[in-house]
């Protein structure tokens, strides 16, 4: 179980919202403004954030031009992974990443069974990395989101979370994941008082 090392600081990231959706503006983005207060809420820090239709050149037009900007770490993208005709969000992603991060996809899905059942085989939730950049890709219901961010991402985008976390990927001067047993020595270190 992942827990909260006690002496390694808080990394903000730069993060950037895409929301995807043919029928979604700003007043109407309800997905987009749970994940800005989110990860505000956790003390890192919107750079952008855009809607864009379903449609996989404007997807990859505006992640590409994020990937290449220093002041951001990490693209949230909501909305467009279901099965209709116009979701095209995994399609317009994958292609991008450099290394897939699969088990983003497993876990996000394996968290919403308790809420959707088996309706959650039909999310097509994708994560990657791309140069340094993160890419996390949820559905864009506001339930999705507050799974993904909650049950995932609050975690896995803070470096004081051990064993392991993707700070170290997106930040060079962040520490990297320690071994699990080094990670329990200074546990034990820390808490004998040492």
């Amino acid at each position: 179980m992942p827990h909260v090392h006690a002496h390694a600081p808080f990394m903000p990231l730069g993060i950037a919202v895409l929301t995807v959706s043919d029928t979604r503006g700003f007043d109407e983005d309800g997905s987009g403004d749970l994940l800005e207060q989110r990860l505000t809420g956790a003390g890192h820090h919107l750079v952008e954030r855009r809607i864009v239709p379903d449609d996989v050149y404007r997807i990859r037009a505006v992640v590409s031009a994020w990937v290449v900007r220093d002041d951001i770490q990490v693209i949230l993208v909501n909305g467009g992974t279901g099965f209709t005709p116009r979701d095209t969000t995994p399609e317009a992603l994958t292609p991008l990443f450099d290394k897939a991060v699969d088990g983003y996809g497993e876990l996000f899905r394996q968290r919403s069974l308790d809420t959707i059942g088996t309706s959650t085989i039909q999310s097509r939730a994708v994560a990657g990395l791309i140069d340094r950049t993160l890419v996390f890709a949820m559905p864009g219901s506001p339930k999705a989101c507050a799974t993904a961010w909650d049950g995932i991402l609050a975690e896995q985008l803070d470096a004081r979370t051990r064993p392991c976390n993707f700070v170290a990927m997106v930040l060079p001067q962040s520490s990297p994941c320690v071994p699990r047993q080094a990670t329990s020595d200074a546990d034990v270190a820390e808490g004998a008082g040492a």
